[in-house]
């Protein structure tokens, strides 16, 4: 099945979610949909969609909405199909039978004026028969757009569906333990490098870039690629810092000119391991880590350098030898996305040598910046995403 390749292609678990519901709604026509994923023994709500509460946003913008868990038992929807390993077909939630060991919570529809109805939820199955997560599908739509219940000719359409998410998944879950692996790795190293910190600044790089490619009008198919290897590639765009020095990743206080230097190298050592370049993912790697210091005004590093060796490029070299810094759009879009995405995050988390900033003192900065550090269009989308990526902040909390 074309759609199982496809599925399977994506290599990144936070844009497979979304691909995945978005097309399991277009399979039965729903209107809404969750995805829960298993974590230990709870749900983890994980992802959502909702296109009646979609068209009440202005364009461009995204549904906002919170990350909860809940337990893996027979008291909620989810929680009895995860646990039962049973699919449920509900024509009505606000009318479930008496007896039932679960029930429907209204508390969502009562605080956004939705009103859910049908339900489809199916277990996530991989090939071993682990459920490792929930699909629920919400409120299918007839022909003219009135929401009715799920026909039963749905089911095998939809088990079948969930069945090759579930490996889908599971394989992206291991891309993403590995690349936090790595990220751990880095983090014995360097304590700032967090899991925490990659997945907000990969998650703000999504937002930013999303914005900013769907006013060009890029084609969906086009942003849907790039975003999944985006999001790999901004987790690790500090990952060449394992090989700097302790005394310096780890110095409570700033930076000498030399040791300063010295630290510049990690985005020469982070391209280097992405060098031999294998796919569009090694590729898009290598670009942001080379590039997420460059600044937009010209003054920042490593410059015109090779990842291969760190030697200046010929012809970009200033009068004393050094390479020249890259500047304006010389810098690849993904550079410019990370290193705003990279500062965002840096003021406004606590750092050896600084406390937390204010949210407000940290848009005033990024307010400040454009021309200079960032890509004066980078930070206008930013802005517009805002709501975004506040939500990311709060789904990755440091702990």
């Amino acid at each position: 099945m074309k759609l199982g390749i496809e599925l399977s292609d994506i290599k990144d678990v936070d844009v497979l979610l979304e691909r995945i519901l978005h097309e399991a709604r277009k399979l039965v026509n729903a209107d809404a949909g969750s995805i829960y994923i298993k974590e230990g023994d709870k749900l983890k709500f994980s992802y959502t969609q909702n296109e009646t509460q979609q068209k009440r946003l202005p364009p461009g913008k995204k549904l906002i909405y919170s990350i909860f868990s809940i337990p893996i038992n027979n008291q909620t929807i989810s929680g009895y199909v995860a646990n039962s390993g049973e699919y449920l077909n509900i024509h009505d939630a606000y009318k479930l039978r008496a007896g039932l060991p679960y029930s429907f919570n209204r508390r969502y529809d009562d605080l956004s004026g939705y009103r859910t109805q049908s339900m489809l939820t199916f277990p996530l199955k991989t090939n071993r028969g682990e459920t490792i997560g929930v699909l629920q599908l919400i409120n299918g739509k007839d022909v003219r757009g009135k929401v009715v219940p799920f026909w039963k000719k749905h089911v095998p359409l939809i088990k079948h569906f969930a069945n090759m998410a579930a490996v889908a998944i599971e394989r992206a879950q291991m891309t993403r333990a590995m690349i936090l692996r790595t990220i751990k790795m880095a983090e014995l190293r360097d304590p700032k490098e967090t899991g925490a910190h990659v997945n907000r600044v990969a998650g703000f790089s999504i937002a930013i870039y999303e914005a900013w490619a769907g006013k060009r009008g890029i084609l969906s198919d086009v942003v849907d690629k790039n975003r999944d290897i985006l999001r790999m590639a901004a987790m690790l765009h500090d990952v060449g810092k394992v090989a700097i020095s302790d005394s310096i990743l780890k110095k409570p206080a700033r930076l000498d000119n030399d040791e300063r230097y010295a630290m510049q190298q990690h985005t020469i050592m982070g391209a280097k391991l992405f060098s031999d370049q294998y796919s569009e993912f090694d590729e898009a790697a290598l670009i942001v880590a080379l590039n997420h210091h460059e600044k937009w005004d010209g003054t920042g590093y490593p410059g015109h350098v090779s990842a291969l060796d760190g030697k200046v490029i010929a012809g970009y070299e200033k009068s004393d030898g050094t390479p020249r810094p890259k500047k304006s759009e010389e810098i690849p879009v993904f550079g410019r996305i990370v290193a705003l995405a990279d500062v965002y995050d840096a003021l406004s988390s606590r750092r050896a040598y600084k406390e937390r900033w204010d949210e407000s003192h940290v848009l005033d900065e990024l307010k400040a910046t454009p021309g200079t550090h960032f890509d004066p269009d980078m930070v206008d989308t930013f802005f517009a995403s805002i709501d975004t990526i506040r939500s990311i902040t709060d789904r990755y909390p440091d702990h």
